[in-house]
């Protein structure tokens, strides 16, 4: 079976570089935890998987999924590793399987401004 992927909005980010950011200072030691108000219904599909980073309405970057946490507040962490992978642009659904995940992005585009990004996209350019 295909691995399974998640996505989350990185709210209040402005570009990949204002989430690696906030990545490095929430990561304690090797793990990154994201809380969440709910348990996804397809956790246990998700272990292995990628959460995928929103930005400006595009995916740019991902960390892998470890585990699913209970918090005392009745919340749940999504456990991820800290290491936060750039990955091509890509706009996608919130779960989506390993076949339309993108892949690590080693032409540059990510790094675009978004609104630069944005009318290259529409133009058919990237």
């Amino acid at each position: 079976m295909p691995q399974l992927h998640l996505t989350k909005v990185a709210f209040g980010c402005r570009d990949l570089d204002a989430l690696r950011v906030r990545v490095a200072a929430r990561a304690e030691g090797a793990e990154l935890r994201v809380a969440t108000r709910m348990r996804p219904k397809r956790a246990a599909e998700l272990l292995g998987g990628n959460l995928f980073w929103i930005v400006k309405h595009r995916i740019v970057g991902c960390n892998e999924i470890l585990a699913f946490e209970d918090r005392e507040d009745g919340r749940i962490n999504i456990v991820c590793s800290a290491e936060l992978v750039a990955v091509s642009p890509y706009q996608g659904w919130r779960y989506f399987e390993s076949d339309a995940a993108g892949s690590a992005d080693e032409s540059g585009v990510g790094e675009l401004p978004p609104q630069l990004y944005g009318r290259l996209s529409a133009l058919a350019l990237v």
